[in-house]
């Protein structure tokens, strides 16, 4: 499993390294040295030894909860606490059982196979809805024989996917309409399909596609506060502008708002390739909610719904994947962190779990995050192909 996703990341940097030596080619030879470096910086350990490794916030603990997946994403739960888990590595979708509450998975099921890249899920009035690059479909699901049943049904087709950033991430909103992401092509440029970079949302058949923000290079996380309704985003920003610029971001998303990709980066400091290009922009550029450290690459955000067993600093908070970073010449991020908001708006972090990079040494990349009613958190990892617990002590 850990040479085939090696093989994808070094295959994506190498792309990204032709591409910048025609324009730029210091700046090639120091991608290239990055690309070296890579294979130093990935180890796929037993699990046994990742988790003594990880620390969580005070009043948690972490628990292994399932172990021998590809590459797993997003997830879901079921009615009865059961977890629908895309799996990129295998193009699949899986369902994932505990059936003697003892907090570790006794039986995986896969529900759909041979799919392209599934991605985003949503379960949803007896559907199961799942985003693939270029599509978002659906299947009736069983919630009490645990299997789908019927035909998939299409409903939108021939979204842009092709470049850097394919994957669609999937939730629906109070409105029941669902909304999903479309990331930019590239690291900067001007893509030609005005889809790319944005988030966009569709009727729950399908029908009425509609941007509602641009300037979005890669937005894979998004959930609303529960206390306000507002829609956040994560966004990962540009890379090779060395290891301090340009900032991720999470974004307050508006209809109708532009975010700055390409052109004005974090507090809509201008891209120095793209930056003079659109002056009139930078007026109406939003500037983000939150920074977080330079290629982080913050993906999955699920905000928490408060349960008795939660710390009280947990009353207005959210989780956020931080996947890591291979755009540094140290790497950073490799951690899920929890953002806090203040009475006045105002966002601070804390470490949620931590100890996935241990000595520059990579032991897990976490993706996607969802909390049961218990309170407890899953979080996926697609380096290891586990799915870790942390729950309320």
């Amino acid at each position: 499993m850990i040479k085939k996703i090696l093989l994808g990341f070094f295959i994506l940097l190498l792309l990204l390294v032709i591409g910048m030596a025609v324009k730029n080619p210091s700046a090639a030879v120091a991608a290239w040295q990055l690309l070296s470096n890579a294979s130093h910086f990935q180890r796929d350990l037993p699990s046994d030894e990742v988790l003594p490794q990880l620390k969580t916030a005070r009043g948690f603990i972490v628990e292994l909860y399932a172990e021998g997946l590809d590459r797993p994403r997003m997830m879901q739960l079921t009615s009865v606490g059961d977890l629908i888990v895309s799996d990129i590595g295998s193009d699949s979708i899986l369902l994932l059982t505990d059936s003697n509450n003892d907090g570790r998975i006794d039986s995986r099921k896969t529900l759909l196979a041979e799919r392209h890249n599934p991605h985003g899920l949503v379960l949803h009035d007896g559907w199961l809805y799942f985003a693939e690059p270029d599509s978002i479909s659906r299947v009736q699901f069983d919630d009490v024989n645990l299997a789908v049943t019927g035909e998939i049904e299409t409903l939108i087709d021939n979204l842009p996917y092709e470049g850097f950033h394919p994957l669609k991430t999937l939730a629906i909103a109070d409105d029941q309409r669902l909304v999903f992401n479309v990331g930019s092509p590239c690291n900067n440029c001007l893509p030609d399909d005005e889809r790319y970079s944005t988030m966009m949302r569709i009727e729950l058949d399908g029908s009425n596609p509609t941007i509602i923000a641009t300037g979005l290079r890669n937005s894979v996380g998004f959930d609303w506060a529960p206390w306000s309704g507002q829609l956040f985003a994560t966004e990962n920003g540009r890379d090779m502008l060395g290891d301090n610029f340009p900032p991720d971001e999470l974004n307050l998303i508006d209809e109708g708002g532009f975010y700055g990709w390409p052109y004005y980066h974090g507090d809509n400091q201008p891209d120095p390739a793209m930056g003079q290009d659109r002056p009139d922009l930078l007026a109406i550029t939003r500037p983000p909610a939150f920074q977080f450290r330079p290629h982080n690459a913050p993906l999955g955000l699920h905000f928490l719904h408060t349960t008795d067993p939660l710390p009280a600093i947990y009353q207005r908070s959210a989780v956020v994947a931080l996947h890591g970073s291979w755009n540094r010449s140290s790497l950073d991020g490799y951690k899920v962190t929890s953002l806090h908001w203040a009475e006045d708006g105002n966002i601070h972090s804390r470490d949620f779990l931590s100890g996935f990079l241990a000595d520059q040494t990579v032991l897990g990349r976490p993706v996607g995050v969802i909390q049961d009613r218990q309170g407890s958190v899953y979080i996926s990892d697609d380096l290891g192909g586990r799915i870790y617990r942390v729950r309320p002590k």
